[in-house]
């Protein structure tokens, strides 16, 4: 507790499952936050929900692909708190899933746009603040996607984007005190993602392909981000911190034989899997 008292830490994406979750770590560890979202109902519903004294926050409401809009959230940031210390590019979109041949311009461009456009412009305006300031720390979320493909094309080329964006940032800004690394989620139950959880037989395959025989949640994401943007990270540049339970590192393990699976422990522990499929059908 109070890590990040006296920082100034801005999140994008902030009124989402995971943003919000962040939003909260980051306050209850005494950071000052300015939460950035699209839509101004979602960030009005979250800022209502915090328990925390309005001068500790900062709501702004735009789309951060438009250029002016992050020179504005820039030029607001400083003007509320006059620095900013951490950066967290959060703010992001699946892409619609589809065949590369049909993939339409318009998709491809709204993904890129969203996913690694975003960041950049946000980086580099934000960043302003920590070059004059001599340190800071950007922590980019990425995806497993960026390794493995699935099926939206233009969603795993952004985040692989996004992880050569993370690597420029913290080799030309490193020598200026600034850090930049990135987390890459795996399987996270967020709201972005309920509607891939609400299938059983897809949440049971993606448990199963899991070593730690479960699916994500929030908090486990925001906790590899307070790391890396804090003090105990001091000496991380640079890299990408994957949050997976292990699922990249198993695909060799999935084309054994069952029997010699795990070293004979694939099974899942007795009940878990119900308790995955109870947790993705409750209404909180």
């Amino acid at each position: 507790m109070g890590a990040f008292n006296g920082r100034v830490v801005v999140i994008t994406g902030a009124a989402g499952g995971l943003g919000g979750t962040m939003v909260r770590e980051f306050l209850l560890n005494g950071a000052d936050v300015v939460l950035v979202d699209l839509r101004q109902d979602r960030l009005r519903q979250l800022t209502e929900s915090l328990d925390v004294p309005d001068e500790q926050t900062m709501a702004w409401a735009g789309d951060l692909t438009d250029e002016k809009v992050v020179t504005e959230l820039a030029a607001a940031t400083n003007e509320r708190f006059g620095h900013c210390d951490v950066l967290v590019n959060n703010a992001g979109t699946l892409g619609a899933p589809g065949p590369l041949a049909e993939l339409s311009s318009s998709v491809w461009n709204q993904t890129l746009a969203v996913n690694l456009t975003a960041a950049m412009l946000c980086t580099r305006e934000l960043g302003k603040m920590m070059i004059s300031q001599h340190r800071g720390a950007i922590v980019n979320i990425a995806s497993v996607g960026a390794h493995s493909p699935n099926t939206s094309p233009a969603y795993g080329v952004s985040k692989a984007g996004l992880m050569a964006l993370t690597r420029h940032t913290a080799v030309e800004w490193g020598p200026l005190g600034i850090r930049a690394n990135s987390v890459s989620p795996g399987f996270v139950m967020t709201e972005m993602s309920a509607a891939h959880y609400a299938d059983p037989d897809l949440l049971a395959l993606r448990t199963q392909l899991t070593p730690l025989r479960r699916i994500g949640a929030a908090e486990d994401i925001a906790g590899a981000v307070l790391y890396l943007a804090g003090e105990g990270a001091a000496f991380v540049n640079g890299q990408e911190l994957v949050v997976d339970g292990g699922f990249l590192s198993a695909p060799l393990m999935h084309v054994q034989r069952h029997a010699d699976q795990y070293g004979g422990h694939s099974a899942p522990e007795p009940g878990l899997l119900a308790r995955q499929l109870r947790s993705a059908t409750s209404p909180d």
